[in-house]
């Protein structure tokens, strides 16, 4: 490969094309992580030379993964979400910037002063369970996964952002880990994605756990299930906040209102699709 930056990101750029839309930017963030730069230095010295060959070995390794697919966050071992640094490892799903949404709205019911306790279903990294606790200092949070991968990553997570001593994580099936307990809110982003689904990204198929995007041949079972569930385990008047697929949100409603929801109402992403759907249980199950 060529030694100067300018032109490492010119060959990077050439050969991730026809896996991303973002070539250019995906191999800056390569090229700095190899080098241990930011992208902004590797702007500002376009035209020096690299006389490290490990960094530029390594730098063609990570463009060669990602040539094949591999997801970015999967490469570096590391994933940003709401302004934190995450571990993330193959075997559990790489956090999405739309996920934030579920955070945002879970924010808007749990007061800045207030404490309380929350329930993370299917929880992965731990991303929304930790980015939850992180900007509400007196609520303490229940984590759940059913994938021994997730729960040892969300703890280690946890432990990194000094979160540990309020984010429990437990493993099991939905709702099993938290019986009889109680929450003024459940957030959840679960698998609904309908098997056989020809939109979702290769990539995605062949890198990504299976269990944590698929949800049977409607991609609904999974919200299902919740919906149908969660009044069990919220106080009177507990929020349930969740993610879903950009097709499903009259769906969800629907579930929603028939389970005996109130307020049900949906949110835009920043792409602009219906990406959340939330409803406030009013009494007892």
């Amino acid at each position: 490969m060529a030694t100067e930056i300018r032109a490492l990101l010119d060959e990077g750029e050439a050969r991730l094309g026809r896996v991303s839309d973002e070539a250019r930017r995906e191999a800056e963030i390569l090229l700095g992580a190899a080098l241990g730069k930011s992208r902004s230095f590797l702007l500002a010295h376009a035209d020096e030379r690299i006389l490290d060959c490990e960094a530029t070995d390594r730098y063609e390794a990570f463009v060669t993964r990602r040539r094949l697919g591999e997801p970015i966050a999967y490469i570096l071992g590391e994933r940003e979400f709401w302004s934190m640094p995450l571990v993330v490892r193959p075997g559990v799903l790489v956090p999405r910037p739309e996920t934030e949404l579920v955070v945002e709205r879970a924010l808007a019911h749990l007061p800045a002063d207030g404490g309380g306790h929350v329930l993370d279903l299917a929880t992965g990294s731990g991303a929304i369970a930790l980015a939850i606790a992180a900007e509400r200092p007196a609520v303490r949070v229940l984590a759940v996964d059913c994938a021994a991968e997730a729960v040892e990553l969300a703890r280690e997570n946890a432990v990194r952002l000094g979160l540990a001593g309020r984010v429990e994580v437990r493993q099991g099936s939905w709702f099993e880990p938290s019986s009889g307990l109680r929450f003024g809110l459940i957030a959840s982003n679960p698998p609904y994605v309908a098997e056989g689904d020809p939109r979702l990204a290769a990539s995605v198929r062949r890198h990504e756990p299976r269990q944590a995007l698929y949800s049977g041949p409607g991609g609904l079972e999974a919200l299902t299930a919740i919906v149908a569930d969660a009044p069990g385990q919220l106080e009177p008047d507990g929020w349930l906040v969740l993610e879903h697929g950009n097709d499903q949100a009259a769906a969800v409603r629907a579930l929603l209102a028939a389970r005996g929801y109130a307020d049900v109402a949906t949110f835009r992403d920043l792409a602009g699709h219906e990406r959340c759907t939330e409803g406030r249980y009013p009494g007892g199950s």
